[in-house]
């Protein structure tokens, strides 16, 4: 069995599909745009509850959280069986243990990409995401309980914090890690999505380099979803896609919600750039 997944890891709505996007458009030497739709051709999901019925061999309750974890090693077998050098599988979850399962173990790791964002800009996007107030969504990234529900189509997510959920992943593996800001792929991509190829062991084509980059523009991505739709975007939420652009908090979020996430996050932030 090889350990081959590579994790695309990140809190929700701070560049994990983005990612995803690009690699795909460049791994895939694309002359046009990829289909937003086409995404999953290079990657599966770590919660998709398709996978755990399948293992299971019956359709699970996935509200008994607790059992359904019990077949999520089985499920990340099922992936690495494929015997492929690379498994892409993007991860909401902490990589913490939930009820006794290690959710990120290291005997399917290859390595790991952890994408993170300004706190104060993710929860205005996860906010509309999850069609919540701003003052609920502060609450949630705060709350060191914070999950994803199960859905029909999956399981939970163990999120935490932002600063929890930032720290597990940053901490010591023993695996190669990337980690990556939101901001600094937004300012200088070509730098940072060429990291991710290095990491992965890929040649960086310049010239492809820059057509993934531009295939993946928030601009394309919200278009696609305009005119086709994206079939990862939850029921609740209006669209999937928004500006991605950086300091929108400075005129959207409320300084006494800003506040609160300073105080309560402050030294991770600061430890990555987010505070003066």
């Amino acid at each position: 069995m090889k350990r081959s997944i590579v994790w695309l890891a990140s809190y929700p709505k701070s560049g994990n599909t983005w990612m995803r996007v690009f690699l795909a458009n460049y791994l895939l030497n694309t002359q046009k745009p990829l289909s937003i739709n086409e995404v999953r051709r290079i990657g599966s999901g770590d919660s998709m509850a398709g996978a755990y019925h399948a293992v299971a061999g019956r359709k699970l309750d996935l509200n008994r959280v607790a059992l359904c974890l019990q077949y999520r090693h089985k499920v990340l077998r099922g992936i690495v069986n494929n015997n492929a050098d690379i498994n892409f599988v993007k991860t909401h979850n902490a990589r913490v243990t939930a009820y006794e399962v290690e959710l990120i173990p290291e005997k399917f790791t290859r390595a790991s990409i952890y994408i993170m964002r300004n706190p104060l800009d993710m929860v205005l996007s996860y906010a509309r995401h999850y069609a919540m107030s701003h003052e609920e969504a502060v609450e949630r990234i705060t709350h060191p309980d914070n999950a994803n529900l199960p859905t029909e189509t999956s399981v939970a997510d163990f999120l935490g914090t932002w600063e929890s959920h930032v720290r597990s992943w940053v901490k010591y593996a023993p695996w190669p890690r990337l980690v990556l800001r939101y901001e600094d792929l937004l300012d200088d991509p070509e730098t940072h999505f060429a990291k991710v190829l290095d990491l992965i062991g890929v040649p960086v084509d310049q010239e492809r380099l820059r057509r993934a980059i531009r295939f993946s523009s928030f601009d394309e991505l919200s278009k696609q979803e305009e005119e086709s739709g994206f079939i990862e975007k939850p029921k609740e939420s209006e669209k999937f896609f928004g500006k991605g652009k950086k300091d929108q908090w400075k005129t959207d979020l409320a300084p006494e919600l800003a506040d609160i996430i300073r105080e309560k996050m402050g030294e991770t932030m600061k430890r990555f750039g987010y505070l003066e």
